[in-house]
């Protein structure tokens, strides 16, 4: 498995704003969550509020295999529930979970901004991050688990990085080296690894709870792709960048579109 840590971006010429805006945002909710538990699970999107229209405020007991009655705690949210589809994207579930997206976003979401520009990048993560969400609601609708993460918005623009820059080079670890491989590559295998896991959860049982959010990875992957696509088709004007000049200079990074 391949884990990247960087990639060729050393001459795209735009200032990636919003890029850095939403890891600040980011982390300024981490650092909430971590001041205040309870807005951790106001908050955060809980599938049997957005589908029933009912604020969940008492814990609730629910069955889980190999672990027996687990109460899962909840809290007042927001006034408009809906909210919580946005807000939930901005939050976290540990230090693990917020620094391997921030590193992901760190990685990929200046090359994709650099394409999209910074108004309609900002639009396509939340949407991304949105479309995420409802797939994971769609999947278990009646789930009191609290969902949250920056994980779908940010497997949106990963989605969007294989469309634009399939052959740009990215760095990773592999078997403890550093190597330089296709994103393609790189990309290719995390999203094949998020499908086959997402076939594993719609098959589990009802009383399952925790993990990863497979299904949510997979959807904003797959809007990711969409918005590229729809880009590669409307906005055929390159930005100039070393990624531009590359395919210039090289006729074999072709991209895909």
């Amino acid at each position: 498995m391949f884990f990247p840590i960087s990639d060729d971006d050393r001459e795209v010429t735009t200032t990636a704003y919003v890029t850095y805006s939403l890891l600040a945002i980011n982390v300024a909710l981490f650092l909430l969550q971590l001041s205040d538990p309870a807005f951790t699970y106001g908050w955060s999107v809980i599938p049997l509020e957005i589908t029933t229209g009912v604020d969940l405020v008492e814990p609730i007991s629910i069955q889980i295999e190999g672990y027996g009655n687990v109460d899962i705690p909840q809290a007042p949210g927001p006034p408009i529930l809906w909210l919580t589809l946005l807000t939930s994207m901005f939050m976290h579930g540990g230090f693990g979970h917020i620094a391997g997206n921030m590193l992901y976003l760190w990685i990929f979401g200046n090359n994709v901004e650099h394409r999209f520009g910074h108004a309609w990048f900002l639009v396509f993560y939340l949407v991304a991050g949105l479309v995420a969400s409802t797939a994971q609601i769609v999947a278990n609708p009646v789930s009191v688990i609290p969902n949250l993460g920056a994980s779908g918005a940010i497997a949106g623009v990963m989605g969007a990085y294989l469309v634009l820059y399939p052959y740009n080079r990215v760095n990773a670890v592999f078997l403890y080296t550093v190597v330089a491989v296709p994103a393609i590559v790189v990309l290719g295998m995390w999203i094949a690894m998020q499908f086959v896991s997402s076939v594993g959860s719609i098959a589990a049982t009802s009383e399952t709870a925790g993990g990863v959010a497979y299904l949510a990875h997979v959807g904003g992957f797959v809007a990711g792709v969409g918005a590229a696509l729809i880009c590669r088709s409307t906005l055929r004007g390159e930005p100039d960048s070393e990624l531009k000049r590359q395919y210039q200079r090289d006729p074999r990074a072709r991209r895909l579109w």
